[in-house]
């Protein structure tokens, strides 16, 4: 069985009520990926915006894979130092992982973010030396238009994540820049300027589906985003 593991911030997490892009990409998995696979991480919970904590409340799909290892207001720095033993101990196999929007924001520049990039993976490597990693670059937030400098630091570490993944790549454990889905605009695919709504959603998951079919031919081109009124 394939086990894919969601690493993520705030947009991955998602809030109760929300699907999340996690379970868009599981709804096309279901469909377009032609053997066992699961969703795997070390956490289920959504988060309570109310209360600003982890909440147990329902997903919309009881059949839905909860687990993941995502955390609102959690970044690359929070994460490396915990990807090892997650990876061991849930047997992951590939981590999609979307992540930087925080550090850029509160913790660390576009060059220290970067080395978190790199510590990361060599942590998750050092759990399953076959560990498949596809990373989605910063999409932007509603900050860009009023802060110059985040903007900058934004565009500094997508290229040098890009740099990373193309350095760090090897054959038997492959590392996949998700190209940020093209008519992704946080006007209107998120509800707050940050956090995506459905279209959003759709538009995330599809962004690495796409990925994996056109670079691993794992899966199948995306669909399902047809329901999402784009």
């Amino acid at each position: 069985m394939l086990r894919f593991m969601p690493v993520g911030d705030s947009m991955t997490i998602g809030s109760a009520g929300e699907h999340t892009w996690r379970y868009r990409l599981w709804q096309h998995l279901c469909a377009a990926y032609g053997g066992p696979f699961t969703l795997v991480g070390p956490r289920e919970a959504l988060h309570d915006r109310i209360t600003g904590e982890p909440t147990s409340h329902a997903y919309a799909d009881p059949g839905f894979p909860r687990s993941h290892l995502a955390g609102w207001g959690e970044g690359w720095y929070h994460m490396a130092p915990l990807v090892r033993e997650t990876v061991r101990s849930c047997r992951a196999d590939v981590l999609l992982v979307s992540l930087g929007l925080i550090d850029l924001g509160f913790y660390t520049n576009a060059e220290q973010t970067a080395e978190n990039v790199h510590a990361f993976v060599a942590e998750a490597r050092a759990a399953n030396p076959r560990v498949a990693v596809a990373v989605l670059p910063v999409l932007p937030n509603i900050r860009v238009d009023a802060d110059p400098e985040f903007a900058s630091q934004v565009t500094r570490f997508n290229g040098l994540l890009a740099e990373a993944l193309h350095t760090l790549d090897e054959p038997r454990s492959p590392l996949l820049l998700v190209l940020p889905p093209p008519s992704y605009d946080f006007h209107a695919d998120t509800y707050d300027g940050t956090h995506p709504n459905e279209r959003g959603e759709h538009k995330i998951a599809e962004a690495f589906a796409q990925a994996m079919w056109e670079d691993w031919e794992l899966g199948a081109p995306y669909a399902l985003h047809r329901d999402a009124g784009r």
